[in-house]
């Protein structure tokens, strides 16, 4: 069966804006770059254009053609002010403490970056905010990532008063020649490389009174973003809602009847609907496993016996049939182990 397409999203302007300048400044014409996505340069004057992936990724493709910026990212990216992130942003800036401002982020990101989920992990004193992809973009995962990683660096910077709380940057891709250019933007270590990308913050911080916070403020705008993320998911297709639970509620999977309720219609209506876009509640569930269980066999951190006890396996074989099902190898040759520790003096 074929592959649902993803339906239209409301992609902000002001994001759309910046790489159209990026065009214009490199003698490109504005006009006939949003013509292939079927835009016009009065589109931009809205708060959302409506935007399919696909869409999305022709028009990053043709900027980086039209401007032949390698770095084309990093520099959208320098210039998304708070103010650009519109309510979300506006929310961030007037929140009490790091940690409200953190979970508005995480819970509205999807306002901003349909194409980006942002979850907060707490580990040995350090907060970890990781950027995860929804919509697969190949080769220009890179760009957005800079764009974004830049963007929510500069934030915290901004609602801190420039103590930025970020201790390093994680990066899943090389740099290369743009090391420079990213090293003087960021200001912080960069780790290139990384199995996954992010921000790393200071734990201790997360609670410390922020100088900006406004009570009333923040309770307007994050109003805001709660009435617009619920017109936004009324309108949404089944299938990304259950895939964000899936892959948004810590250990273990909920069930289809679980996901059911929660969504607020019967199991077999989810069922049926599910099947309508082209996908079922097993294949949805299968590609969370198989995600999941890659990201604990790189890290080394669980046995092949832990990881499939994690993922809900009663019996290993189980499990171990299924990874080679997803992968076509077996857990055991994906597992990283850790090095054996130097022998005492």
């Amino acid at each position: 069966m074929a592959e649902p397409r993803p339906p239209p999203f409301a992609f902000p302007t002001p994001y759309l804006r910046l790489l159209a300048e990026q065009v214009q400044q490199a003698g490109g014409d504005v006009a006939g770059w949003l013509a292939g996505a079927q835009l016009t340069p009065a589109a931009l004057r809205g708060a959302h254009a409506a935007l399919t992936p696909d869409a999305f990724a022709a028009l990053v493709t043709d900027a980086l053609e039209r401007t032949r910026e390698p770095a084309l990212g990093l520099l959208v990216g320098e210039r998304l002010a708070a103010s650009s992130h519109g309510v979300v942003g506006h929310a961030a800036l007037h929140s009490g403490t790091l940690r409200q401002a953190l979970d508005v982020l995480a819970r509205y990101a999807a306002l901003r970056m349909p194409l980006l989920s942002l979850r907060t992990d707490l580990d040995d004193g350090a907060c970890r905010l990781r950027f995860e992809l929804v919509h697969p973009l190949g080769a220009l995962e890179r760009p957005l990532l800079e764009a974004m990683l830049l963007a929510l660096h500069q934030l915290l910077s901004a609602l801190t008063l420039g103590r930025s709380p970020v201790r390093e940057v994680a990066l899943p891709f090389a740099l290369g020649p743009d090391r420079a250019l990213a090293d003087a933007l960021f200001g912080v270590p960069l780790r290139e490389r990384q199995r996954w990308a992010g921000l790393v913050l200071d734990a201790d911080l997360l609670d410390a009174p922020l100088t900006l916070a406004d009570p009333e403020a923040f309770a307007v705008a994050e109003r805001l973003c709660r009435a617009q993320l619920d017109e936004r998911e009324a309108a949404d297709a089944l299938a990304p809602k259950l895939n964000r639970l899936l892959r948004g509620r810590g250990a273990g999977f909920p069930t289809l009847t679980v996901c059911a309720r929660l969504l607020h219609m019967s199991p077999r209506t989810l069922h049926r609907h599910l099947l309508d876009e082209g996908t079922s509640y097993r294949a949805l569930l299968d590609a969370a496993r198989s995600e999941r269980a890659i990201e604990y066999l790189s890290e080394g951190g669980l046995s092949v016996e832990d990881t499939a006890w994690a993922l809900g396996y009663g019996d290993v074989a189980n499990f171990r049939r299924a990874f080679r099902r997803w992968t076509g190898r077996a857990p055991s040759e994906l597992r990283c182990r850790p090095a054996p520790s130097a022998p005492p003096p």
